[in-house]
């Protein structure tokens, strides 16, 4: 391991940071008008984002001074190192701005508390730039705005890839720096759209930008601000589901806004170079060629179709199921009435059914997490179906989570393959996507990859079953997190939160939300002993 190289790059991703966290600062400039010095700097929302770019920008000028800049020297290990490291300081870093507000808007302060809120902001922080979208915040509304932008903003910038932003904006970090690129950009695979790394970052991100402004324009023109349009925007593209209103994207209770979504969040599943393609190459035949593609919308469509016929016909669950639903804090008689009052309406003609299953199904498989409604008090068939849809995730190379496309179809394709080989035993069936056969090295990867996840996920449900009293619950944190979708079943369904998981569930937590958006490999990398030695 090249350690001073490692240094070197992750100093470069801190000063990004720092060169960041200045647009927030602006917007918590803003709402702080008039600006009356040297006051204006005790403003605890200000002052969290001054010493975050400050601490940012030293640490990262100090730690570059240690390091040193090598062009021949860097592989694999140098790669997913500095990949893992600089996600985790990039959440040190980034939570300051949230931690100092909820010390300044404490009452008492002592070492447990002080922990405890240390604790909130890394998980927030962590389930921003991971696009995971678990929140522990109960009261989104009374934030300050320059608070809620950067939380919406850690979104965007985890969607498409720290490591991938300071490649377009620095020259290529040598050899280590597809290993970063490959590290960083979710899928089996990383392809690249141009000889250059550096220009293939330009060009994903530019697309990035191009979707975001374009829902940014759309949401405005359907009633929100621009503030909120930027943020759900934010939220979105990224496949992240943080929300500036409690109640998500429900609480706009707007069709064109739901469909508006829906339509971005289906995007940012897709494979951002089929965007690229479409966009700038004009070919549409791009997407019927795209096997996973194609996968990616049957798999949608079907669960839609199925899901809205189902609860036409089912609607919501009885009274008595969704009173006995495990919550950290029970519904009143009159929260319950409400809630089933406005479950039925959402649910009483296929055109609403149609609405609302189709938001769903599209944001819990894209990872997104946005909610309009409930969906835990629906059939249980239903709610199966769309923790199953978790595991599924969006497309490789998209912003979406969970284990991709294309993953789920190598699998499904290898297990047919060894039926048929059983039954013929001297056929030869090579694994194919569209015409092109899957090797065997990409084959074992993913396998390898498929296993190595429900291994974890088995682990980390059986450790958080020790601390969260509901097993539904405690089965859902971890599906939730690992997949990076947000809410999950029972006590942090749609209309929950995290706020209640107990300390130590909550870095187990934090983990997970790291492997899913790392994908494993790299972070088991990064962390492993033999990684570290010369």
């Amino acid at each position: 391991m090249n350690k001073r190289f490692v240094f070197y790059a992750i100093g470069k991703l801190l000063q990004v940071l720092s060169l960041v966290l200045f647009i927030p600062l602006g917007i918590a400039l803003y709402e702080a008008r008039p600006l009356v010095f040297p006051s204006v700097l005790f403003d605890s929302t200000i002052a969290g984002f001054v010493l975050s770019i400050l601490s940012a920008f030293l640490c990262g000028t100090l730690v570059i001074l240690s390091g040193r800049k090598e062009k021949e020297r860097g592989g694999l290990r140098e790669g997913f190192a500095i990949v893992t490291l600089g996600w985790l300081l990039f959440t040190l870093f980034g939570c300051i701005p949230l931690f100092v507000y909820f010390i300044s808007e404490s009452e008492t302060i002592y070492p447990g508390l002080v922990l405890r809120m240390f604790t909130d902001a890394y998980f927030e922080i962590m389930s921003g730039f991971t696009t995971t979208g678990a929140t522990i915040l109960t009261d989104i509304e009374v934030f300050p705005r320059g608070i809620l932008f950067w939380r919406s903003m850690t979104h965007w910038l985890g969607g498409m890839g720290i490591v991938t932003l300071a490649l377009a904006i620095f020259p290529a970090f040598g050899v280590a720096a597809y290993q970063m690129f490959r590290g960083e950009v979710p899928g089996p695979t990383s392809e690249r759209l141009s000889p250059r790394l550096r220009q293939t970052a330009t060009i994903l991100w530019g697309v990035y930008v191009l979707l975001t402004l374009a829902e940014t324009v759309l949401l405005w023109l359907g009633g929100m601000s621009i503030f909120e349009s930027c943020c759900h925007a934010f939220g979105t593209m990224a496949t992240g589901g943080f929300s500036t209103r409690n109640a998500s994207i429900g609480a706009y209770n707007s069709v064109y806004i739901d469909w508006i979504v829906t339509m971005f969040m289906f995007f940012a599943g897709m494979n951002f170079i089929l965007h690229y393609r479409i966009f700038f190459s004009r070919d549409f035949t791009v997407l019927q060629k795209d096997k996973e593609f194609r996968f990616y919308l049957l798999v949608i469509v079907a669960v839609i179709i199925s899901g809205s016929v189902l609860l036409r016909i089912n609607g919501i669950k009885s009274r008595d199921d969704i009173a006995r639903s495990y919550r950290n804090r029970p519904l009143s008689t009159q929260e319950l009435d409400q809630k089933m009052e406005t479950e039925q309406t959402r649910a009483k003609s296929i055109a609403n059914a149609v609405r609302f299953v189709t938001f769903q199904v599209v944001s819990i498989t894209t990872t997104t997490g946005y909610c309009t409604a409930d969906f835990d008090v629906w059939p249980d068939f239903l709610r199966f179906a769309l923790v199953v849809l978790m595991f599924f995730g969006g497309c490789a190379g998209s912003t979406g989570g969970g284990m991709k496309m294309i993953r789920i179809l190598v699998v499904v394709k290898t297990a047919w393959k060894e039926i048929r080989t059983m039954i013929q035993p001297r056929l030869i069936l090579p694994i194919k996507i569209g015409k092109n056969a899957v090797d065997d090295k990409t084959v074992a990867n993913i396998l390898g990859f498929f296993a190595l996840f429900l291994l974890l996920f088995v682990l980390f449900s059986a450790v958080m079953s020790f601390m969260v009293p509901d097993f539904t619950t405690a089965i859902t944190t971890v599906v939730a997190t690992m997949c990076n979708i947000g809410p999950g079943l029972s006590g942090i369904g749609a209309t929950e939160n995290y706020a209640w998981i107990p300390l130590a569930g909550k870095w187990v937590l934090i983990l997970c939300m790291l492997l899913g958006r790392l994908e494993v490999y790299t972070v088991l990398i990064a962390f492993a002993p033999i990684s570290w030695k010369k």
